[in-house]
């Protein structure tokens, strides 16, 4: 529930801005579409100061049903807990993750 500003002015400071997309607390949650308008202004700020170094990762409820949404936003890096250590084929859902 942070809004996206509060880390804009500690941005030349920073290599990455971690976007929780589920509450925080454990593993399996639903992802939050509700936090990609945050990734999009977190994206923007760092585009307009000209940092686009800076990687934004999304941690909670990214699988094959909501990476495409994540990466559309402007995530970077997405954190794979579940959608690989309880997929029937964690090769494969490992290999879904790196095309995007």
């Amino acid at each position: 529930n942070t809004p996206a500003w509060t880390v804009f002015p500690y941005l030349e400071k920073l290599d990455l801005v971690l976007v929780m997309t589920v509450e925080p607390g454990f593993g399996g949650q639903s992802f939050m579409p509700e936090m990609m308008p945050k990734v999009k202004e977190i994206k923007r700020e760092c585009q307009r100061r000209g940092l686009n170094n800076i990687l934004i990762e999304a941690d909670g409820g990214i699988g094959r049903d909501t990476i495409e949404q994540a990466s559309e936003a402007g995530v970077d890096v997405c954190v794979a807990g579940t959608a690989v250590f309880r997929a029937a084929d964690p090769a494969k859902a490992i290999e879904l993750f790196k095309s995007f």
